[in-house]
């Protein structure tokens, strides 16, 4: 089923009706955490088993569920695999296992997991126990192999349609300096509302971040090298909604739960088609309208082929290889987008075209608009982009951009009561520790909005609160619209909105190093460095000799002036093993600022 389909629910129900232990194989501890607090919140007991627990804590999960005490138990393929998990097991009167994102079992998939092989021991060593498995990219091969590892018996099959009606495809060429235009256009049309970005590698996202940043447009970072606190932080940031921009890598992807995302936009080319599907579907898995845009460049295909490369197993390699050329197909190809996904994962539409990708005939008009006229519409956003947690949910849309335009009845709702009920659940959720959306859902507070109920039997009305949610919150709900009306508002975001560069610039007169810079925003050193080129080039900043390695300007100077700067590789070997690329970026920054080089061309 497709992302957001309802796979969980699933697995969730019967475990409930059995009465007995569910386990649940999830690849990410993330995940794992938010599905077990969003049973709790509605009042399923259910737990997780991860590295994140201390050995006390883990011991006592692993108690109660040998008392029965859960009715879903969440493992990673890791523990499971863990030598004495199988004998504890025994003990937890399970009922069947669940594995999902089984595509991760399959050498054929696009996210293979060598840990994901151990589960051939669930049929050994539980043989009359079912097992269900639950994927949103398999193609057949994959399914096929699914069941072969899994040594399923005479299984059911149940495929749905992998056709999201609901989501626009967009795929646009474009050079490394119209993609950040278009970028930038594309989130001030979706001011206000949840947005991913991806991004192809580290060094991109957090350049990205800063261009944004530069642009008026408060982003956070997700990628490997944050540290985890850190990483953990933006994504939570970001599921509150205190940001609503998030710019990632594919680190940031299995187990994102967020129902509200209006747009998902890529800015290189996917491994696989597989990937992009998953990706892409984190848009719109409340059923509403969103977009799923690809913004690719040619040379992406380079940075693909040279990831292959680096493949040492044959028959890998030649898996990826075929990988990238369905790929490639999709985005060169001029056929209905939805069909060609539909086709790559086995199904047979009947229909030839969606209307509802670029190539049916559908594009957002900030897409539309001319390449040159990008950068006034840019410069005249600039001061005018609404703060992180300041935008309301019921940004007009405009008639041509049809199916894609709101309810009549949403947009009658007060944004500014929708802006306080979202700070209200913010901090709920801070307190609670858990993502915003297990306390209420957008389309809940949206009804909140419409409804405004009074007391207990009018809240009850509203859809997505149950008994359980209005025992638990019923009382706070009717507070928060009783004060709203008494006048109270929500506070401004605290999000920091100032420019990359005057916060760089502010802290270098500070007299802050790099690495101390870099700390304090959250960035690698190598983007504070990137940051510090541009001032000194523009001017803002002169060179300081203490930013460089000792002694090494007079010979970068003398290597740039004798073998130029079209290739720093060129520099590099003509200088002392010691002097490093960020000493020759800085010094070539400070030649052109004093005119000494040729400027530095779009």
């Amino acid at each position: 089923m497709p992302t957001g389909g309802g796979k969980s629910l699933c697995y969730q129900l019967p475990a409930v009706i059995l009465q007995k232990t569910a386990v649940v194989v999830s690849p990410l501890i993330a995940l794992m955490q938010d599905q077990a607090a969003h049973l709790a919140q509605i009042g399923i007991p259910a737990a997780a088993i991860n590295s994140m627990q201390s050995a006390s804590e883990r011991r006592q999960v692993m108690e109660k569920a040998a008392r029965g005490e859960y009715r879903l138990l969440y493992l990673s393929p890791e523990r499971l695999a863990a030598g004495n998990t199988f004998d504890w097991l025994a003990k937890v009167p399970v009922g069947f296992f669940a594995v999902d994102e089984a595509h991760c079992i399959s050498q054929w998939g696009h996210e293979f997991r060598p840990d994901y092989r151990q589960l051939s021991r669930l049929r050994t060593s539980f043989p009359r126990l079912p097992i269900a498995a639950f994927t949103a990219s398999a193609t057949r091969q994959v399914r096929h192999d699914i069941l072969k590892q899994l040594q399923m018996r005479d299984p059911d099959l149940y495929i749905a349609s992998f056709h999201r009606q609901n989501l626009r495809y967009i795929v646009e060429e474009c050079d490394s300096h119209t993609q950040m235009e278009l970028l930038v256009r594309a989130l001030h049309h979706y001011a206000g509302e949840s947005v991913i970005v991806y991004s192809s590698t580290i060094r991109r996202v957090e350049e990205t971040v800063e261009y944004l940043e530069d642009s008026g447009i408060v982003a956070i970072p997700y990628h490997a090298k944050m540290e985890s606190p850190l990483r953990r932080q933006n994504q939570e940031r970001w599921m509150s909604d205190e940001v609503r921009v998030l710019v990632g890598t594919i680190a940031f992807g299995l187990g994102i739960n967020k129902p509200a995302v209006r747009a998902v936009i890529h800015l290189s080319l996917p491994q696989s088609i597989e990937q992009y599907y998953q990706e892409a579907g984190r848009a719109g898995r409340d059923g509403r309208p969103a977009d799923c845009v690809l913004l690719w460049q040619k040379q992406d295909h380079i940075l693909l082929e040279y990831f292959i490369d680096k493949i040492s197993d044959d028959a890998e390699r030649d898996r990826a290889w075929a990988r990238k050329r369905a790929i490639s197909q999709f985005v060169d190809s001029s056929r209905c987008r939805h069909r060609q996904i539909c086709l790559h994962f086995g199904e047979a539409p009947k229909w030839e075209r969606c209307a509802s990708c670029d190539n049916c005939g559908t594009k957002p008009d900030w897409l539309k608009e001319t390449a040159t006229g990008a950068a006034a519409e840019v410069a005249r956003r600039k001061t005018s982009f609404p703060p992180a947690s300041g935008a309301s949910f019921y940004k007009p849309m405009l008639p041509s951009e049809k199916p894609h335009v709101r309810d009549a009845e949403a947009a009658e709702a007060d944004p500014a009561l929708a802006e306080y009920l979202r700070e209200w659940r913010r901090n709920l959720a801070r307190e609670n520790k858990v993502p915003a959306y297990i306390i209420l859902h957008d389309s809940t507070l949206e009804e909140l909005c419409r409804r405004r109920p009074s007391n207990f039997a009018q809240l009850k009305q509203v859809p997505g609160i149950g008994e359980r949610k209005a025992e638990v919150f019923g009382q706070e709900i009717l507070q928060a619209l009783r004060t709203f009306s008494q006048g109270a508002r929500a506070m401004p975001s605290a999000a920091d909105t100032s420019a990359a560069g005057e916060q760089t610039l502010r802290l270098l007169n500070e007299g802050r190093s790099f690495e101390e810079i870099a700390r304090i925003r959250a960035r690698q050193v190598s983007t504070i460095v990137a940051t510090v080129v541009n001032l000194i080039e523009t001017a803002q900043v002169k060179l300081d000799l203490k930013w460089i390695s000792p002694d090494a300007q007079p010979l970068i100077e003398a290597a740039c002036l004798k073998h130029g700067v079209a290739r720093m590789k060129d520099i590099k070997d003509a200088l002392p093993p010691y002097i490093s690329y960020d000493d020759i970026r800085l010094v070539v920054a400070h030649l052109r600022a004093e005119n000494r080089l040729p400027a530095r061309t779009a």
